[in-house]
């Protein structure tokens, strides 16, 4: 594999394989596209062809079951002709000799992401109309019928809450083991232990399973400037089949109000103007017919796993496996969530 991931995209085996699959003809421009943190995405565009989007998995060792780029492909296909703001995909590969690593090609959707700041062209009244645009937009997502995600085995209709502490769980060992086998020791997270054991003996009553999208956030979908209305969501790596508060607890998670104090950076919620975390709720159960309950444990569960998720990306940095200057900062931003998650969880 290419030790930079940009320049495989210039390499005549990923050009001819977009010869046969893409079209239009000349030079293929490929840039670096947005600032996530987890798999790769880049922009792709040629003379004669729509502009597209490629997005495959970092450099570097990973965790098991992440960043599996196929997986997400096959859930976006799913989703094509259901009422679900997505993408359109477009192939897929599983030939490693092509990039380094497996991919796949979307077509590209105008519009922009809102991260850490607030747009110039999103004022007060668009910013709470974006707010529950956003929870529309996931609404849509949990009434499409799960059944086509089970036969086709992105997930199953039962224990889904219950799998997600024995898989977060377990990739947390995995970091320790994989730490351990280099000589090292991983550091001790003492506030994680006391997470999973809050987490594992307080668990929700179940309710009937959805499709769920399992990073669900401001920063994940591709808003119209025009409108200040979700045009499509994205990042469908960790999609599933499960309990839809999850999907609402993880939005809740990086829904700080203005006056709060969070930890890893700011968030565009702390500027005012959007709607208040109740009302998210409320405008989910409007639209979905559920009830919501006690929001806090899936919140908690939602901080607890970007923890054991951005603590494996730390490593990675510390190992030299990646050059995001984020995952630097994380010796002391992880710690910072981690103690977020107890005070949410009043434990």
């Amino acid at each position: 594999m290419a030790s930079d991931p940009r320049a495989a995209l210039g390499g005549q085996a990923f050009l001819s394989w977009a010869d046969a699959r893409l079209g239009g003809d000349g030079p293929l421009d490929a840039a670096v596209l947005g600032a996530g943190h987890s798999n790769l995405t880049f922009s792709l565009a040629r003379a004669g062809a729509p502009p597209y989007v490629l997005r495959r998995p970092p450099a570097g060792p990973l965790l098991p079951t992440a960043h599996d780029v196929l997986r997400e492909f096959r859930v976006l296909s799913l989703l094509r002709d259901q009422d679900v703001r997505v993408p359109r995909v477009v192939a897929a590969c599983d030939d490693q000799a092509i990039l380094g690593a497996p991919f796949y090609v979307m077509e590209r959707v105008e519009g922009e992401v809102v991260r850490e700041d607030v747009p110039d062209w999103l004022g007060g009244e668009q910013r709470h109309a974006l707010g529950l645009d956003l929870v529309a937009a996931l609404s849509e997502l949990h009434q499409v019928d799960p059944e086509p995600f089970v036969v086709a085995g992105i997930g199953r209709p039962d224990g889904y809450l219950a799998r997600q502490l024995s898989r977060w769980t377990a990739q947390r060992e995995g970091v320790q083991t994989a730490v351990a086998a280099a000589g090292g020791r991983a550091r001790d997270l003492p506030d994680y232990d006391v997470l999973r054991d809050w987490l594992t003996d307080h668990p929700p009553e179940p309710v009937a399973a959805t499709v769920v999208h399992g990073d669900y956030k401001l920063d994940n979908v591709i808003v119209d400037p025009a409108t200040a209305r979700v045009r499509v969501v994205i990042d469908w790596e960790m999609a599933t089949v499960g309990d839809p508060r999850a999907d609402l607890g993880y939005l809740l998670s990086f829904w700080p109000e203005p006056g709060e104090v969070v930890p890893l950076g700011m968030s565009p919620t702390l500027a005012g103007g959007f709607p208040t975390r109740a009302e998210l709720v409320s405008a989910w159960e409007s639209a979905t017919g559920r009830e919501a309950g006690d929001t806090r444990w899936f919140v908690t569960l939602a901080l607890w796993k970007l923890a054991i998720l951005l603590e494996a990306s730390h490593h990675r940095w510390l190992a030299g496996m990646s050059e995001d200057p984020f995952f630097g900062t994380l010796d002391v931003g992880v710690p910072q969530l981690l103690s977020h998650a107890r005070e949410v969880a009043g434990v």
